[in-house]
Parts: structure tokens; C-alpha cells; sequence
């Protein structure tokens, strides 16, 4: 595409999608959304693509776009019930992993934009969504990872092997066959019989637990939380006769200037691990928590 031509593409596609969010306020974007939405502006042209990017906003994709990703996760967890009803082996095998369905997450909400090269791929899949219920995405991944279930058996029994299988999108699937396996299976198993058990998959989730503890731990070690903990033990635990503290001990003036050193490093520090934390989280959860 020449660079003039991509140039005009993009400021349509600022167009388009700050139209939707203007008129929305309640929805928030979030990372693979112009996926979606420069694929409707391609085949559609701007005036076509604001209203469909819009009803699609306020539906099919209206979970993806919450201020947090607590609906999307629940999404996700449609995937392992499925998986169990066809092949309880294969199940089975992805939960000793403890793999979870983030590999399965730029699938979703992107509708695999995101990972097709194939651009005629990529618009029969939409044209299939669009006709289709919306977690009818979360059903096409399960038929992909089912498909793909020799291959994942192949592999050795931990997270990051599977992960890197199932990360790496094969491209010369057999798209068409696929459909309608995905579309049999919703009228086979459909959402409906899968609710409890899906909420059953986000309560257990090892990775959903342990990232809510891990959560609580890194809360507790912000300075300020330290600073209140330690503010709290010397009023239960120091009196003016009984003072074990080092800092104490010292002039007046240095003490301040100690003090404040300490206090200055410990939010610097605090900042700093805080930050790294944030940033792990954010890119590989799952895996961060394998390291603990």
C-alpha cells in the first residue's frame, strides 16, 4: 500500500473509531480493537464501517470493552467445558499443564484478525461471526485447539510448551471445515448448558487464584501499606522507656535526615517493583506465576 494511500487508511481509522467511543462513553478500547475496526473499513468504507464498529460495540463485542477484563475472562472460560465435552483426554491434559486460555485471548477479541495473514480468511470468519451468536468465537477456538488436539498431546505436560504450540497460529487450516464443525457444535452443546460449569472453570482457575493473592501480596508491599505497618507496630509494640530503634538514637537533626533518606528509598524501590510487577502482569500473568 503506498504510503499516501495507508496515510488517509489511518486517520479514517482514528476517525471511525473515536466516532463510536464519543458516542459511547461507557465503552473503553482496549489493544486488537482496530483489528476489527480497520478490517470493517477496508470492505465497507467509513460512513458503513462507523455503524457496523458501532453495533458491534454496544453488542458482539460489548464485553471486551468494560473498564476491566473480568467479562472477557468469563468469556475465556466458556472454552476448557467445551474442550472437556469433546475430548475429556485432551482436557485433562491442557489442566495438569495449567495452560489456562490466555493463548486463546487475541483469537477472541479480535475475532483472529490478529493472527491470520490471509486477508479473504479473515473476512469468511467475520462474515460467520457476524451471522452467529456472540460467543460463537469462543466455539471456533475450541474446534482450532481440537483440530490441533495430536499435536498438543505431542507436547510436554507444562505451560510454556503448550502455550508456544497453541501461540503459534497454523495457517493453512481447513477454515471451511471448520465452521461448520463450529457451528454443529453450538447447536450440539449449546452456551446455555455451559454457564455452571464455565463459572465453575473461572472459580478454579489456579491461574485466576493465585493471580488474586499475588495481587493482594504486591498490594501489601506498596510503601505506603509498609509504612502503615510499621507505623502500627511501634504503637503496639515501643514505649517511650523501651525504644530499640537505631534512628532514635541518633541527633535530632540526623535522625530527621535519616528518616527521610529511608522513607525517599523505600518509595523509590517501591516504585520501581511495583512498576516491574504492573508490566509482567500485564504481558504474561500466567507465566509470571510459574516463576513463584
Amino acid at each position: 500500500m503506498p504510503e499516501k494511500q495507508r496515510q488517509v487508511l489511518q486517520e479514517q481509522l482514528i476517525d471511525v473509531i473515536l466516532h463510536v467511543l464519543r458516542a459511547h462513553p461507557e465503552l473503553h478500547y482496549y489493544q486488537g480493537y482496530h483489528d476489527i475496526a480497520v478490517t470493517l473499513l477496508l470492505v465497507s468504507g467509513e460512513r458503513v464501517a462507523v455503524a457496523l464498529l458501532e453495533r458491534l460495540s454496544t453488542h458482539h463485542l460489548r464485553d471486551f470493552m468494560d473498564p476491566t477484563i473480568d467479562s472477557t475472562k468469563h468469556i475465556l472460560s466458556y472454552l476448557m467445558p467445551i474442550l472437556q465435552h469433546e475430548s475429556p483426554q485432551l482436557h485433562d491434559f491442557m489442566q495438569r499443564a495449567e495452560v489456562g486460555t490466555i493463548f486463546a485471548l487475541s483469537w477472541l477479541i479480535t475475532w483472529f484478525g490478529h493472527v491470520l495473514a490471509n486477508f479473504h480468511h479473515v473476512l469468511r470468519l467475520y462474515d460467520f461471526f457476524l451471522a452467529s451468536h456472540p460467543l460463537m468465537a469462543v466455539y471456533f477456538a475450541a474446534v482450532i485447539v481440537l483440530y490441533r488436539e495430536e499435536e498438543v498431546l505431542s507436547c510436554d505436560c507444562d505451560m510454556p510448551s503448550i502455550h508456544q504450540l497453541l501461540s503459534r497460529f497454523p495457517q493453512d487450516l481447513p477454515y471451511e471445515t471448520l465452521i461448520v464443525q463450529a457451528h454443529q457444535l453450538f447447536q450440539r452443546l449449546p452456551h446455555t448448558q455451559l454457564t455452571k460449569q464455565a463459572a465453575l472453570q473461572l472459580y478454579k482457575s489456579i491461574a485466576i487464584s493465585s493471580f488474586s493473592t499475588f495481587q493482594q501480596a504486591a498490594l501489601c508491599q506498596r510503601p505506603d501499606a509498609i509504612l502503615r505497618q510499621q507505623q502500627w507496630r511501634r504503637q503496639h509494640h515501643s514505649s517511650p522507656s523501651n525504644v530499640e530503634s537505631d534512628v532514635l538514637l541518633l541527633p535530632a537533626g540526623r535522625s530527621a535526615l535519616v528518616k527521610a533518606a529511608v522513607w525517599g528509598l523505600t518509595a523509590t524501590l517501591g516504585a520501581a517493583a511495583l512498576a516491574v510487577t504492573q508490566t509482567a502482569l500485564e504481558w504474561g500473568p500466567n507465566f509470571l506465576l510459574q516463576l513463584f
